[in-house]
């Protein structure tokens, strides 16, 4: 879906274009709300490797896009936790291959720690849909 990308010309463009200063969503759409994202997989294990992790997130937020009958084309805010700011480059390489240059608003977090001490990095969205 087409959302209206809020860019004031008063303000710096978005860093390497990456992501939106705001959007808004067109009347008549449904909208979805995921919760925190974690790399378990659907045994329930966790990988212990942050790419791995990362990977299994995105993939389980497609699984719930897929679900909801949405595209990542859909999602129109990001919110990622990241634990160790060592570890963002490697986050932002495999989120580029999963949002295949679609740019929501994002905001992003360097946390000490998750919920369990294994996890690495947690994501929750916001899509929207016309119906």
């Amino acid at each position: 879906m087409t959302f209206k990308r809020i860019s004031p010309p008063e303000m710096a463009e978005p860093i390497f274009n990456a992501y939106s200063h705001g959007i808004v969503i067109p009347p008549g759409c449904e909208v979805l709300f995921s919760s925190g994202q974690v790399g378990n997989r659907k045994d329930g294990t966790l990988p212990p490797d942050f790419g791995d992790q990362t990977r299994q997130v995105w993939d389980n937020i497609l699984a719930i896009l897929k679900a909801a009958d949405m595209a990542v084309t859909d999602i129109i805010k990001v919110t990622q936790l990241i634990v160790g700011k060592d570890n963002f480059p490697k986050y932002v390489e495999i989120r580029k291959g999963y949002l295949a240059g679609h740019s929501p608003a994002m905001t992003g977090f360097f946390v000490p720690a998750l919920v369990k001490p294994e996890m690495l990095v947690e994501v929750e969205i916001i899509a929207a849909k016309k119906r």
